[in-house]
């Protein structure tokens, strides 16, 4: 392998390289300067690396392609924008399902080595080019301090954990990312594209170029962060669990009070522990009301039946703003700037939704008031309308239930279809896609197996592969792994199957709303950032001016998003979309 040469020009010795418009270029950091890769040709260039890779995405417009989104960090923080990119944990994620994205692991599963066998920072290395004059590479000391390969293939740990040392390191990190997105490349191209009508590129490679660009959203989500009333948000929690305590004594008065709301209510109840769902329930138990759990939705129906039920609703969250929700919590993840910033992820490592810490995703409604724009600026809020069945209609390519989705409402003409009122059609929609079969649910599927067999086939066919352990892939490509069963009860092997069967549809819809939240944010006016992604639900942060503008944007990206996404199916997908000064006010 050719040494790395420094470069004073990197965008020219990139050029001559071949590397052009939407080409891959690999980047990487070391704390001297920078490292780029394009094919056979690795360059070095010390000193301001933004700079550099600055002027290599002006001049050349290639696809920037790094082991994860985190190298993206430099660039965003410099005022870079990322037109597209390649995270090689992403798609490794893509590929080989789960959630790893350590470059041991990413480079191990693409040269098919041993998963087990993976060297550790801190291990004695014996292989690891320690001058003693043993092994060999075919050089003086058994390995070269810059190659970040040992000799026995796998790479070396101390630059996995903590990057390469220098610049010169930087550029073989740099070639070994490019070589694991070729082979990424290669097994997403043998993958068949299941849309009907598919234009270029191959779906799978799509996924792999929103998913790349899902990553670097999420570094800027958490560094954007959620705009947030902080008057508001006290006011709120104070509302809810009491004014802030001065010290653990007094904060510990306040529970207890909150505790003795719902205890004084029934007799004998003054020891009882209200998080412990077995006392709880004995206690509901002494009200005269038995249940067979303690879930919120199980207990609603009974709020009228004993005034202790709607007092420990209502202790509940309360609960849950005071030891989640509360002051401890705004002070920790709250700036001086009123944004809201926790750890965003482009996939969850099951079906690939987005996910974030920090109460982000999480939020109760009754926080929702403190999301509010900041003077000069509105929230444009949008949210996919009933994605996951449309979804299923394009991925199971089911021609009448994609029929259905030319309206607003989906519900309606299926309800039509088999006879029933809309509520209960959506009932049984929703129950074919999370596999419940009892109750009115159950009395409805059989219609839906007459009037949509092949998206009822499509479902059955994932969970008949989910219940005999077998891996699954989703429509972009994503593949679903399975759970070992070494005693496998039926009920076990039933929930595999269901899993299975939600995510086939699941993992499509987060597919679908990755590619339409990153067509949204490569298009946003100046001044406009998506600054939530909530499941379905984008919620964008945009100069009042521009409101208009980003709410024709929504709309328009989501019809080039299925026109690519959902090529040829004939599904119709929708989004509702409002204008607000807070997240509490957007319908729905």
């Amino acid at each position: 392998m050719e040494a790395p040469g420094e470069s004073r020009d990197a965008a020219a010795s990139l050029r001559a390289a071949g590397a052009g418009p939407g080409s891959p270029v690999a980047v990487a950091w070391a704390p001297d300067g920078v490292g780029l890769a394009h094919e056979g040709t690795a360059v070095w260039q010390r000193g301001d690396g933004v700079a550099v890779v600055r002027r290599v995405l002006h001049e050349l417009r290639p696809r920037l392609t790094w082991w994860s989104a985190a190298d993206a960090l430099p660039l965003l923080s410099g005022g870079v924008r990322v037109p597209s990119s390649w995270d090689v944990a992403a798609t490794h994620r893509l590929v080989a399902g789960g959630s790893a994205g350590h470059p041991g692991t990413v480079w191990a599963a693409a040269r098919g080595l041993a998963a087990g066998h993976l060297p550790r920072t801190g291990q004695l290395d014996l292989l690891g080019g320690l001058a003693d004059g043993q092994g060999g590479h075919g050089h003086d000391d058994p390995v070269d301090a810059h190659d970040p390969v040992r000799p026995d293939g796998y790479l070396r740990p101390d630059w996995a954990e903590t990057g390469p040392p220098d610049a010169v390191a930087a550029a073989a990190w740099a070639r070994a990312a490019l070589e694991v997105a070729a082979a990424h490349r290669a097994v997403l191209a043998a993958l068949p594209d299941p849309r009907r009508d598919p234009p270029a590129p191959a779906l799978a490679e799509l996924t792999a170029w929103s998913e790349s660009a899902a990553e670097v959203l999420a570094v800027e989500l958490g560094e954007t962060g959620l705009p947030v009333d902080r008057a508001t948000a006290l006011a709120l929690v104070e509302e809810r669990a009491g004014p802030r305590p001065a010290d653990a004594a007094e904060a510990a008065a306040t529970r207890a009070a909150r505790d003795a709301e719902v205890r004084d209510l029934v007799r004998g109840a003054a020891d009882v522990d209200l998080r412990n769902p077995a006392q709880v329930r004995d206690l509901l138990h002494r009200a005269g009301i038995d249940v067979p759990d303690t879930r919120s939705w199980r207990l609603e129906p009974f709020r009228t039946a004993h005034p202790v039920v709607d007092a420990l609703l209502r202790w509940r969250k309360a609960e849950r703003v005071a030891t989640t929700y509360g002051y401890a919590w705004l002070d920790r993840h709250v700036g001086a700037d009123g944004r809201l910033r926790g750890t965003w992820t482009g996939c969850d490592g099951a079906a690939g939704r987005m996910t974030a810490s920090a109460g982000l995703h999480n939020l109760p409604a009754e926080l929702r008031p403190a999301v509010a724009a900041e003077p000069g600026h509105v929230l444009v809020r949008a949210d996919l309308g009933q994605v996951e069945p449309r979804v299923l209609a394009a991925v199971s390519g089911d021609q009448d239930l994609a029929a259905a989705t030319a309206g607003p409402d989906l519900y309606a003409p299926v309800a039509g279809r088999l006879g029933c009122d809309r509520a209960t059609a959506k009932i049984a929609v929703l129950a074919a896609m999370y596999g419940q079969t009892s109750g009115t649910a159950g009395e409805a599927l059989a219609g839906l197996e007459r009037a949509y067999p092949v998206a009822m086939d499509h479902l059955r066919a994932a969970d008949a592969s989910g219940r005999a352990g077998r891996h699954v892939r989703t429509y972009g490509g994503r593949l679903v792994r399975m759970w070992h069963l070494e005693n496998p009860e039926p009920a076990a092997v039933s929930a595999r199957g269901r899993f299975a069967r939600n995510a086939v549809v699941q993992g499509a819809a987060a597919e679908l709303f990755k590619m339409w939240a990153v067509t949204v944010r490569a298009a946003l006016p100046p001044g406009a950032q998506v600054v939530l992604c909530l499941h379905d639900e984008l919620l964008v942060h945009a100069p009042a001016a521009a409101a208009d503008e980003v709410v024709a944007l929504l709309h328009e990206c989501l019809r080039r998003t299925a026109a690519r996404w959902a090529a040829g199916s004939g599904v119709r997908l929708v989004a509702d979309v409002s204008v607000v000064t807070r997240w509490s006010d957007a319908k729905g």
